[in-house]
């Protein structure tokens, strides 16, 4: 199945969260009022926390471009733990994949 091209600006928006990691910065760009890519970068982070992050919103950005339903992410990502869940105003965030299915929920209708 090949993925929708992208066109060349695109609306969006940034959510910080608080995770283990230090702070995650995920970005939800749409396109016909659909959730059409997502970037997260960890705040001052490298190594593999900040490199696999970025494989996972790329891939989710693939899927989303080829048709598959933001659910399917969300229910996939949500509840996946890490040693050390946080609180980010007031939600449990138990690792970065959850933090990422957090915010797409927010973008389900």
């Amino acid at each position: 199945m090949k993925a929708e091209e992208r066109p060349k600006v695109l609306p969006g928006e940034t959510h910080k969260i608080i995770t283990s990691c230090g702070t995650l910065y995920v970005s939800v760009n749409k396109h016909n009022d659909k959730v059409f890519e997502v970037f997260a970068k960890l705040g001052k982070a490298g190594g593999c926390p900040a490199c696999t992050t970025e494989a996972l919103t790329r891939v989710i950005s693939v899927g989303l471009r080829a048709g598959v339903d933001l659910e399917e992410y969300v229910h996939t990502l949500e509840n996946i733990r890490c040693i050390s869940p946080t609180f980010s105003e007031g939600v449990k965030i138990n690792s970065c994949p959850d933090a990422i299915a957090q915010v797409l929920k927010t973008y389900i209708e």
